[in-house]
């Protein structure tokens, strides 16, 4: 069984999946003389919730969990019970299921919950003749580092392996709570895009008419809060080089809509709304492209990125970027209050400096983002040594095949 809440997470998961398939029935079938094999291959089944790409590669879904993904704590309040509705019908279906291992796969804050309650109702019904006892496993450590530190014991107490991807996660939990068994598998990002190896030979000046990246989010939440943030920075940065050119990388068709919608309309609908009279303003040309962001990679000379997994993959295919986030108040106050870490983007967290300029809340202004980027794309000895410091961090995070090294970890649980 994998859960997977979010878009990078069903990625993640298919990866997963693939590499435990082959190992399982590699693993499954003797080599023979005979006509018939001594015994034939027995694929694993596999089934839970996740996004369209899990269900692309076989895995049952009793839904799509990656649709109502949100982020920040006073948007989960406001869909409480709808996430307790859903989160119910799997424990209920883990249950009548019985899977020989569970796995939640990132997507912590529920998927630790779901480990404990699995682990709580084993304890309170195993027996001899109600045997199941399956292995819980995590893929992609909970920032606990990062905030609540604490949630540590609850992964110690009820889960039976951690698969790391950031090398100084392994340390950290042997610190705190030696009896968790934490493998470091490498990052899945490393070897996934043979394209990043390309990209890190480009030059670190920018071309004449240079391309930005713009990177909402894969949340129609986020793409609400960041859109307007993006286009008024990409105005602001074309009043200085007229020849830039932007384009915007979404997951999906829907989220597409909404941006191409606003590019049309938004600008003016502000206006007229704020002022009573209708204004057509000058207009900054996004192209916008659902999926392909490994191409897009290739192509960009920066990019302006909101926070999160994406900021790694602009340092794998090293490209100076700018990082912004911005979330609802409340989340904000309390997010102040419980992280204390100094940097939200892994990569300047793996190298102990601020590599990325980093814009948060109050700060992520269309004028602070624009004149980041426009110092990063004029200062050719700035770029090439951000180049060399993201070289260092991805180098840092092991090699190709981390898939695989997860899959011979997950497997090492069963007898």
């Amino acid at each position: 069984m994998l859960i997977a809440g979010e878009a990078s997470g069903d990625t993640l998961a298919v990866e997963l999946v693939g590499a435990l398939r082959e190992k399982v029935v590699a693993g499954s079938m003797d080599s023979s003389s005979d006509v018939q094999p001594l015994r034939t291959a027995l694929a694993p089944r596999f089934f839970g919730a996740g996004g369209s790409k899990m269900a692309a590669a076989g895995v049952e879904l009793a839904f799509d969990l990656t649709q109502h993904s949100v982020i920040g704590i006073s948007e989960v309040f406001q869909k409480y019970f709808q996430f307790r509705r859903l989160f119910n019908q799997l424990l209920k279906l883990a249950i009548e299921r019985q899977p020989d291992v569970i796995i939640g796969v990132d997507y912590g804050g529920f998927n630790l919950r779901f480990g404990k309650a699995i682990k709580r109702y084993v304890r309170k019904h195993r027996s001899q003749f109600v045997p199941w006892d399956p292995k819980i496993v995590q893929f992609v450590s909970p920032q606990v580092w990062a905030s609540r530190p604490e949630r540590a014991q609850t992964l110690a107490d009820n889960y039976d392996l951690l698969l790391s991807i950031f090398p100084f996660e392994k340390d950290w939990y042997a610190r705190r709570v030696p009896g968790l068994r934490v493998e470091f598998v490498g990052h899945p990002i490393i070897g996934r895009s043979p394209k990043s190896e390309v990209q890190s030979l480009k030059s670190a000046s920018p071309a004449t008419s240079p391309l930005i990246l713009l990177l909402p989010g894969s949340r129609a939440d986020e793409l609400r809060r960041h859109l307007p943030v993006l286009y008024d920075a990409a105005t602001l940065l074309k009043k200085h080089i007229p020849d830039l050119r932007a384009v915007m990388v979404l997951p999906d068709e829907k989220l597409k809509k909404m941006v191409d919608m606003y590019c049309l309309f938004g600008i003016g609908a502000q206006i007229l709304i704020q002022t009573g009279k209708a204004v057509t303003p000058s207009l900054v040309s996004i192209e916008t492209r659902v999926g392909g962001l490994a191409d897009a990679l290739m192509e960009a000379d920066l990019a302006i990125t909101k926070s999160g997994t994406i900021t790694m993959e602009c340092a794998m295919f090293g490209v100076p970027s700018v990082v912004f986030y911005k979330t609802s108040w409340p989340t904000y106050l309390i997010g102040k209050q419980i992280i204390n870490v100094p940097f939200i983007a892994m990569p300047n967290l793996l190298a102990g400096e601020e590599i990325f300029p980093e814009f948060i809340q109050r700060a992520a202004t269309p004028e602070n983002i624009s004149r980041a980027a426009l110092e990063l794309l004029r200062d050719n000895a700035r770029r090439q040594a951000v180049k060399t410091k993201l070289a260092q961090v991805i180098a840092s995070l092991g090699g190709p095949g981390a898939a695989g090294r997860a899959a011979d970890a997950v497997l090492s649980l069963l007898p």
